[in-house]
């Protein structure tokens, strides 16, 4: 799966990853000072750990209880700068209790990741349009970042982000069990992974036993006639298991509305492909697009679409979440709405029920930004679980752009609402139950997964075996990968400008 390459022999990367980066779809933001004493705590912390257990500071980083103690000294920094919003619900002994570590962080739920990407194949950056955006991506991709990287070759910072890379930082990195492979909204000879790639993924994943552990997706901007006219041939040549869709994007800076008349057009030709499943970017407005287009980020129109489609299941992208914008109690009456509470505004208007109803909210990028704010995690998880319903919410991390999604699962399996806020917003405590379903148990009903039939699998598939053996040893990176400075962010806007968008 990869070159022998001791990462970070030195220990000098945190295992759970609270940083400035952003997956290129949002600026990043500079982190709070509480978050940058939070890290330094953390390295602290570990080494004085590490040296209690006797142990090197890499391997105990790569443990459980690096994990722990790492998540542990983020609560006491939050908490010494009054954050009450939420939690990570560890003992403080498992930052040195090796066995009680495992025991709370260790896999225990089914994972089903619906939010992948990867670029594409490694040689399909040396020639055509990819070839001129390469250079951007070094800073997506750092040389030293990953065990593809070839230091010697002017492309090698693209090999991090393959589907190579892909599988290893989601496989065999973290609980991940199964995963849909996403396209973003570019071109079709643009497209990140293009349909071949993404299906040489599924196969690359097949060819290793994986059951039926990658799907992917069908990519249709109906702002572009072909996408329409072409969705009965993508479904049926690549086997598609959703499609997948940015209100924001289109030609001359355009957009669409899923309850208007292009909106209409593609839910109807989804339909008609047999294939159900749509899931639309909504929140996380794309700059590259201008702000012409920001409205059609909104999800107010996910009610109305869901209402008058109720045989099509909607997944809504990042649940409409907004990082520029503090998530807080849900307030139907403000003047202008945004964020998560604008999709809960047009499920309720719309009278569409809470845990039974076709519109679940997705987690990607949204979860991974709330991590360093248990604040506006407390709002924002609480708010999806009492209005949209535990039964209506699902996992998805955007990785590979943050590298291994599991600093995302760990941070997850331990978060809870503050009983402060649960009895000051009637937000539901997180339970074992509701975490489960999270994590993939809703997913697998639109998706058509036998949970059990997949439980069973994973104990025995080749991947399942090569995982156990890969981590007597593991070396995950804990690198993120993508713009972490507003510098790099528009460096590579630019690039998406000029050279991805450019005579359409």
């Amino acid at each position: 799966m990869s070159k022998s390459n001791q990462h970070d022999p030195d220990g000098t990367l945190l295992p759970i990853k609270v940083d400035s980066t952003s997956n290129g779809e949002y600026e990043p933001l500079p982190l709070e000072r509480r978050n940058v004493v939070a890290n330094a705590e953390a390295h602290k912390t570990a080494t004085d750990n590490a040296k209690r257990l006797g142990m090197k500071r890499r391997g105990f980083l790569t443990s459980m209880v690096g994990a722990a103690s790492t998540l542990l000294t983020f609560n006491a920094v939050n908490a010494a700068a009054g954050k009450k919003g939420g939690f990570y619900d560890l003992p403080e002994e498992a930052g040195l209790d090796v066995a009680l570590a495992d025991d709370i962080l260790g896999k225990k739920d089914f994972i089903f990741d619906i939010q992948g990407h990867h670029v594409g194949d490694y040689e399909s950056w040396r020639t055509g349009i990819k070839n001129k955006v390469s250079p951007g991506f070094k800073f997506f991709a750092p040389h030293y970042a990953c065990d593809y990287a070839n230091k010697d070759d002017d492309f090698g910072h693209v090999a991090c982000l393959t589907g190579d890379s892909y599988i290893k930082e989601v496989f065999m990195d973290s609980d991940t069990d199964m995963a849909v492979l996403s396209i973003g909204p570019l071109y079709e000879e643009q497209m990140l992974p293009t349909y071949s790639e993404a299906a040489a993924t599924r196969d690359a994943v097949a060819a290793l036993e994986g059951t039926k552990r990658l799907l992917i997706h069908g990519r249709c901007m109906p702002t572009y006639q072909r996408d329409l006219d072409t969705m009965q041939e993508v479904a049926e040549t690549w086997n598609i298991s959703a499609w997948k869709s940015y209100t924001q994007f289109g030609p001359n800076r355009t957009g669409y509305y899923l309850d208007d008349d292009i909106g209409q057009k593609f839910i109807d030709s989804a339909r008609k492909t047999g294939v159900k499943n749509i899931c639309v970017h909504k929140g996380l407005p794309l700059p590259v697009m201008g702000k012409e287009t920001y409205k059609y980020a909104s999800p107010k129109d996910v009610g109305p679409a869901a209402k008058n489609n109720p045989d099509m299941t909607f997944m809504i992208y990042h649940s409409g979440y907004e990082h520029k914008k503090k998530e807080g109690p849900y307030n139907p009456n403000a003047e202008k709405l945004s964020g998560i509470d604008t999709l809960i505004k047009s499920l309720q208007d719309n009278n569409i029920p809470r845990n039974t109803g076709n519109v679940y909210a997705e987690l990607g990028s949204t979860w991974r930004d709330l991590m360093k704010d248990p604040d506006q995690a407390g709002h924002a998880i609480g708010k999806l679980l009492k209005y949209v319903g535990e039964d209506r919410i699902l996992w998805g991390t955007d990785c590979i752009w943050y590298g291994s999604p599991q600093d995302q699962i760990q941070a997850f399996r331990t978060f809870q609402i503050s009983e402060e806020y649960q009895e000051k917003y009637g937000y539901p405590k997180m339970t074992p139950e509701a975490r489960a379903k999270i994590f993939g148990l809703n997913a697998a009903v639109p998706y058509g997964i036998s949970t059990g039939d997949i439980k069973v699998a994973t104990l025995q598939d080749t991947i399942a075996v090569t995982k156990e053996n890969y981590l007597n040893n593991p070396e995950p990176s804990f690198v993120t990968y993508g713009p972490k400075t507003r510098r790099e962010f528009l460096a590579l806007q630019r690039l998406e400008m000029d050279e991805l968008l450019s005579g359409r």
